[in-house]
């Protein structure tokens, strides 16, 4: 009834947008992803609800001054999805293993590191707890774990199987700190990278951008700092981590800059470093060049730190 005099119709960005979004651009109407981040609500009404602010939402596009936000290609969602759900996994089975290994703490007063506790069988189980109980809950964290392992690495090589060695994906990868699962992550999250009008932008969309309100040179308060992407902005602090550890330059970056700001600063910065460097990366297509992320050195110039391995990268 309605359809002939609609121009376009915006909806939301919620958690759920999927299904609706999804169904009315298969009925072909144009469709506006609104950002309620960037709205300003109307401040002319004592009362809003559901109907008001959809109104309210017409509005802003009947004027075009509606923020809107980038509708993901349904093809491919899923994939993209599917690396979300694996990262979500991997945080449970950290949170098991951190689970167990303060229950090992609480008996003997003695720590387990990680990598030794997670090839526990049941003879350690038994010989480090006296009751039976105790032993059955070891037991039933120790085939969490596993469980929650075995699925992590069953979604990514379902994950690499499905990717497609395209160009982008092969430059990022080139970076220091980044392998095929971080850098498959960051080119689903970012998606094209025409979507951001500068290396400051793409940043700012994985909150590296200080959120701080200032005003003659006093802080005023402070924005949403958690508005951007929060699987990119783990991905680059891991990319960091990784890079400070097995690239040499990267070491000395961090180095030079931890004994400035401190460690926590400084993994952000760099951080912040290497995804200015995929921007330029990916928007003018061209190979990752080290001297222009840390600047030129001579050969004499050169340290190598022996400790380190290259190349090594999630």
């Amino acid at each position: 009834m309605y359809r002939p005099q609609l121009k376009a119709v915006a909806v939301e960005s919620t958690f759920n947008w999927y299904w609706l979004v999804d169904g009315l651009q298969a009925a072909g109407y144009p469709v506006h992803l609104a950002n309620p981040a960037a709205m300003q609500q109307y401040s002319g009404l004592k009362q809003t609800d559901d109907e008001t602010d959809a109104l309210w939402l017409a509005e802003m596009l009947r004027l075009g001054i509606l923020p809107t936000g980038y509708i993901y290609p349904k093809a491919e969602r899923p994939v993209r999805d599917m690396l979300r759900r694996r990262l979500l996994i991997g945080r449970q089975a950290t949170q098991t293993l951190l689970s167990l290994q303060s229950m090992v703490t609480r008996h003997t007063g003695q720590s387990v590191g990680a990598t030794k506790l997670q090839d526990w069988r049941s003879a350690e189980v038994r010989a480090t707890f006296a009751d039976a109980y105790s032993q059955q809950t070891a037991t039933a964290l120790l085939e969490l774990l596993g469980d929650q392992r075995r699925i992590q690495h069953s979604l990514e090589k379902q994950v690499l199987a499905m990717a497609k060695p395209t160009t982008p994906f092969q430059r990022l990868v080139s970076l220091p700190g980044i392998g095929q699962i971080l850098g498959m992550t960051i080119a689903l999250e970012t998606g094209p990278i025409a979507r951001f009008a500068s290396a400051g932008d793409h940043a700012s969309y994985w909150r590296t951008v200080n959120s701080r309100c200032q005003s003659a040179g006093k802080k005023k308060g402070q924005n949403n700092r958690k508005n951007g992407n929060q699987y990119l902005a783990w991905a680059y602090v891991e990319a960091a981590h990784f890079a400070q550890r097995y690239s040499p330059r990267a070491h000395a970056w961090f180095a030079s800059k931890t004994a400035r700001v401190g460690r926590v600063v400084a993994i952000k910065a760099l951080a912040c470093k290497l995804a200015k460097a995929a921007f330029y990366v990916l928007r003018n297509q061209v190979d990752f060049n080290e001297d222009k992320l840390f600047g030129s050195v001579t050969d004499g110039d050169r340290k190598p730190v022996p400790s380190l391995v290259q190349n090594r990268s999630v």
